[in-house]
């Protein structure tokens, strides 16, 4: 008999006691290799936070709270207040998820609820496509033929809604076709394969009794999907926003070739702007002394920002789930 469930012929019969509790030297070897690779994502996050916080130390202390939050940023000046950047990046980003939620949303539903299984197939292929497009090949796109056609609509637009309160200062006459709203659609299109597929995941997972519930109720395919669907997978699709945000945050090349460069705050959308990966993209490779530790401090700030989005979006997942068993 195998050493690991070997019984003590001394234990009553019946019991479980003389069971040995030793475990197969597999399972024991698989639960230590996977314990130490995910000790090793944590300790390598770690050291990346503690390097690039070292490195811009200089920075933190030189400008203080106010500094950095403040809009200057003056290489010549040595000033290097990070709000500009902050901006564009929440501006960027918040656009492309306004873009990209409802037509991610649009798509997760029809694949689950409308499309048959065998159409659906090949609309998940192409949607999983643009996921493996490179970042670069985006931009490229983007600088040298979307952003020159958009020019032509963002001209219309900006001619039409002069002196309109409020849309007039949003959409105003554009300087050029590379703006906030550029950058804010190439970032739609980047996410849009992430948001889409794990909402389609998420929704997969309701359950077909409860349709058929609804269904059984008079319900309209519409009136199931509000009342069903979208309750049941509520927190799993704020968590995929969330890591869709969190991903558009995190872009470098694309929106450095799209958004103008201009580290500017303004209402103006279809103005040029900069984001803080942009920024530390075009200029860590001309930065000494103070600058580069002040690319390192914009690099941690990021950081930190994403990792916040990406807990928040944990959370959230977690406390559906825990809804969901009735928790």
């Amino acid at each position: 008999m195998n050493a690991a469930t070997s019984v003590d012929p001394a234990a009553p019969a019946g019991s479980t006691a003389g069971l040995s509790k030793k475990r197969p030297l597999g399972d024991r070897t698989f639960q230590i290799v996977t314990l130490v690779a995910g000790l090793l994502v944590l300790v390598i996050l770690v050291l990346i936070a503690f390097s690039t916080s070292q490195q811009a130390s200089s920075w933190f202390t030189t400008e203080g709270i106010g500094g950095i939050f403040s809009k200057t940023w003056d290489t010549n000046k040595n000033q290097f207040g990070a709000l500009a950047f902050i901006y564009g990046t929440a501006i960027s980003s918040l656009i492309a998820v306004v873009l990209a939620v409802p037509v991610s949303l649009g798509i997760a539903l029809l694949l689950t609820q409308v499309v048959p299984y065998r159409w659906a197939r090949p609309i998940v292929y192409v949607i999983d496509l643009l996921a493996v497009v490179p970042s670069v090949v985006w931009g490229l796109w983007g600088v040298l033929v979307f952003a020159p056609w958009l020019l032509h609509i963002y001209t219309s637009v900006g001619s039409t809604l002069t002196g309109v309160p409020v849309l007039g200062s949003l959409f105003g006459p554009p300087v050029s076709g590379l703006s906030f709203f550029t950058a804010g659609i190439i970032l739609a299109f980047m996410i849009t394969p992430i948001v889409t597929s794990l909402s389609r995941e998420v929704i997969a997972t309701v359950p077909a009794i409860d349709r058929e519930g609804a269904y059984a109720l008079g319900a309209t395919r519409l009136e199931m999907i509000r009342g069903v669907v979208l309750p049941h997978s509520q927190g799993g699709i704020v968590g995929a926003v969330l890591l869709g945000l969190g991903r558009a945050m995190g872009e470098t090349i694309a929106v450095a070739l799209v958004i103008g460069s201009s580290a500017t705050i303004t209402s103006h959308l279809l103005a040029p702007g900069y984001t803080m990966p942009a920024v530390i993209a075009n200029e860590f490779g001309e930065s000494t002394g103070e600058f580069k530790a002040a690319l390192f401090g914009l690099a941690v700030l990021l950081f930190v920002f994403t990792i916040i989005i990406n807990v928040v979006a944990r959370a959230v997942v977690a406390r559906s789930a825990r809804r969901g068993r009735g928790a």
